[in-house]
């Protein structure tokens, strides 16, 4: 009886429901978990934190955010073991202490106080820097940080030197433009001095005219060039004159240049609301600014950018060739053991390495079609390659390559989806197999391609260890997209937030500080395929609720 009752609940499948279930339920809670993780480490990064002075035993004072607390079993001379407490201080100032955090027992602290004018600035270079203000040098005035009205007048000189420097970027790219046809013809002349051609009369004559259409431009632009000049020097020297002088912990001085700051507050002044303002805005400076300190500080619009631009142009180039393969495998290709050997193939490259793909896109793309190209159309150029060496456009078609077989398999399966029934009777009212393809095959089986999007967009944006040797790099000087003819730049190299997790992670000068860009980075990385797979999803679902309304 009891073997019966046993075999019953086997075969209802209740434990198996069960054990499905339980499975599902651990998945779930491993996924909150690294979310709670990377949410709490990640976003806490930009709150302001208060500043805590301490004062030790032997003399020394330390002023910085608390980052961590610890307690541990040591032992002393004698053999006793006792709990030891310790606190980690972010004390900053880089370039005097050449270190951003240090570990202090509280068993040594003799004081410790939160001052009200203890002040936290954020720096160009360097990171942050904790100190006591002083006194600010403003062209001829000086005033001294007791007075009344110094921080008002610190954030308006400092909005001034902001303003300089945005002003002084703005004229050293019209400099740039201004001399860059310059520059190509001083190349030009470069190359043919150094060409077998330079000692025939053809190139000695090529060479003179080189030459004079310099000295020409050179005439034409002087003026330019001089009040161009003129207005950067100004400003260069207004800057010099902005100082703020900062004292720190310890009683050592340091003169900050205003321009070099980026944002100064004093967050033991501050209340919930203010800090709830600059925490979002250094969370929108994170997302809109270009990075800076070897990308451990300022923001990752760039490494956003390039990543989004990867998966459209990945996305334009996987999806016509995976549907057109999909449609000759099911529907012209004769079944038999050459096309299951090429479907065994497909499923086969799934499984294949993400960096041999990487390697195929760097001899293929890279040495073989863009040298190639180089040779018919930028010949002028060379040595220097234009699209002989890593970009965006090679990067995302290695990309396309490698998302290639998962777009084929879900394009086929929606295919094979398509009732025989319709195909048919498509055929049958005189339809040729093209139009039936067109109009009857297509049509439903789109929630099985854009299925197959939503997974190589998945695969495909997280990718990082193709891009290392086709295109990505750690800091792109510009975007691959601007307003600069031809607009999209698909020669240009292109930052990515997976290598840009790596190099933070595993490539920093200062990995305990740049901790927190990593996980905030990774929850941004996570939160675009997302919002990426949540487009492709809505497209998907439109669609099957349009061609299921038709069918009635």
């Amino acid at each position: 009886m009891k073997d019966r009752r046993i075999s019953y609940f086997r075969q209802k499948g209740d434990a198996y429901i069960m054990g499905t279930s339980i499975g599902l339920v651990l998945s779930l809670l491993m996924v909150a978990f690294i979310m709670g993780v990377i949410l709490v480490k990640g976003l806490g990064f930009f709150w302001p934190s208060n500043l805590l002075f301490v004062k030790l035993e032997d003399g020394k004072a330390y002023l910085g955010e608390v980052t961590d607390r610890e307690e541990k079993t040591v032992i002393d001379a004698s053999g006793t073991s006792r709990r030891l407490k310790e606190v980690q201080l972010k004390i900053g100032n880089r370039d005097l202490y050449g270190l951003d955090f240090i570990w202090i027992p509280l068993d040594a602290v003799v004081k410790q106080t939160y001052p009200r004018m203890a002040i936290t600035i954020e720096r160009l270079e360097y990171g942050n820097f904790y100190g006591f203000p002083q006194r600010l040098h403003a062209i001829t005035e000086t005033w001294l940080a007791e007075e009344s009205g110094f921080i008002r007048r610190l954030q308006q000189w400092h909005d001034r030197a902001v303003e300089n420097r945005k002003r002084i970027a703005k004229l050293e790219k019209r400099l740039n433009r201004l001399l860059e046809p310059l520059s190509h013809l001083e190349r030009e002349i470069s190359l043919l001095e150094i060409s077998p051609q330079a000692q025939t009369p053809e190139g000695q004559a090529r060479l003179q005219a080189l030459e004079e259409e310099i000295a020409r431009m050179e005439a034409r632009i002087s003026d330019r060039y001089e009040a161009l000049n003129r207005q950067l020097e100004k400003l260069h020297q207004e800057n010099a004159q902005l100082i703020l002088t900062v004292q720190t912990a310890d009683g050592a001085e340091k003169a900050i240049p205003l321009e070099k700051i980026v944002r100064f507050y004093f967050p033991n002044q501050m209340n919930l609301f203010q800090k709830s303002a600059l925490y979002a805005s250094k969370l929108w400076e994170f997302v809109s600014a270009n990075p800076r300190e070897s990308n451990t500080e300022g923001g990752i619009f760039p490494a956003i950018f390039g990543t989004v631009l990867m998966v459209l142009i990945m996305s334009i180039a996987v999806v016509p060739f995976g549907v057109m393969a999909a449609i000759y495998l099911s529907e012209y290709a004769r079944q038999g053991p050459v096309v299951r050997l090429i479907r065994l193939s497909i499923n086969n490259l799934a499984g294949v390495p993400s960096i041999v793909f990487g390697i195929f896109g760097l001899s293929f793309f890279i040495y073989m079609i863009g040298g190639t190209i180089d040779q018919l159309f930028f010949s002028s150029k060379l040595p220097e390659p234009t699209f002989g060496t890593g970009g965006i456009l090679w990067a995302s078609l290695t990309l396309a390559l490698l998302t290639l077989p998962v777009v084929v398999v879900a394009t086929e399966e929606g295919i094979l989806a398509v009732p025989q029934a319709n195909k048919e009777a498509a055929l049958a009212l005189g339809a040729t197999r093209w139009q039936m393809i067109r109009k009857i095959v297509l049509p439903n089986a789109m929630p099985g391609i854009l299925t197959g999007l939503i997974l190589a967009i998945s695969r495909g944006a997280g990718e990082v260890a193709p891009l290392m040797i086709t295109g990505v790099v750690k800091l792109a000087p510009s975007l691959p997209l601007d307003t600069t003819f031809p607009f999209l730049h698909l020669d240009r190299k292109f930052m990515h937030l997976g290598f840009h997790i790596y190099d933070v992670g595993f490539q920093s000068p200062n990995v305990e500080a740049a901790k927190p860009m990593v996980y905030t980075t990774a929850l941004l990385l996570i939160l675009l395929v997302v919002v990426l797979n949540m487009i492709a999803i809505r497209m998907r679902n439109n669609l099957r609720k349009k061609y299921k309304m038709a069918a009635f």
